[in-house]
């Protein structure tokens, strides 16, 4: 049975586990031909390696997103490697720092913003033409549920997720009638491996029952869930859907 990205090729950003390896799994089963990126080597290539053990083509990019070169490289990896490029899930990121907004550094304030904002603009800038030159293709951003409310200690995190809609929009705006459609995801708490340890230790685990409770489906996410979602709106199932940012979180922001 044809799976709903066959043929097509498809960036993943942050790609080295949590959401990212789960995401290339999803689409590389839906057909897709997976570039892996990740600025960790060993945990790129694993990810590229199991999609591969799994039956399925994929190549590793080491990527810094912190860096403009580095991203445009990426992108020319890809278009060398299969030729083209269809799809691009610009799913890295860093996590808040749980300080105040006093107490944030200048630095920490860049850092964050360099990384969970600008190099989502810097993607998508190298992406849409590569898109383009082979008929379009659709983008998938990874913003959060922080990019539509607040959260204290988070004010750098929250600031770049709710640029991270606004890009999008924008984007979406401008490209869609040239073939380029993009859409943002808004995940929820997600079991990664890191939340995962920390909410089944009893030191958080308190913090952890307290957010589980504003999930009215009465959990967490499970990563392959949030690539379930982002296989859709690269595929021309969600041929109707630019612009938009969908909440991928079990409810939690209609509570």
């Amino acid at each position: 049975m044809a799976g709903v990205l066959d043929g097509k090729v498809v960036i993943v950003t942050g790609a080295g586990g949590g959401i990212g390896r789960a995401s290339c799994l999803v689409l590389a089963e839906a057909g897709a031909r997976v570039v892996v990126s990740d600025i960790s080597g060993d945990a790129g290539e694993e990810t590229a390696a199991a999609v591969r053990d799994a039956g399925y083509e994929a190549v590793f990019v080491k990527t810094d997103l912190a860096s403009e070169q580095a991203i445009a490289g990426l992108v020319a990896s890809a278009v060398k490697s299969f030729g083209r490029l269809d799809g691009a899930f610009n799913n890295a990121g860093l996590e808040q720092r749980n300080k105040p907004l006093v107490d944030l550094t200048l630095e920490e304030w860049d850092h964050a913003i360099r990384i969970d904002l600008t190099a989502v603009f810097l993607c998508i800038k190298y992406q849409v033409p590569a898109m383009l030159a082979t008929g379009g293709g659709a983008i998938v951003n990874t913003a959060s549920s922080l990019g539509q409310v607040g959260l204290a200690n988070a004010g750098e995190y929250v600031s770049a997720k709710h640029g991270v809609i606004g890009l999008t929009r924008a984007a979406g705006a401008e490209y869609a009638s040239k073939g380029v459609r993009v859409n943002a995801i808004l995940p929820g708490i997600t079991r990664t491996p890191m939340i995962a340890r920390l909410s089944d230790d009893p030191t958080f685990s308190g913090m952890f029952d307290r957010l589980r409770a504003r999930h009215p489906i009465g959990r967490f996410g499970e990563p392959s869930e949030i690539g379930e979602a982002a296989k859709w709106l690269l595929s021309d199932a969600s041929s109707f859907v630019n612009g938009a940012a969908i909440a991928v979180d079990g409810g939690y922001l209609s509570i």
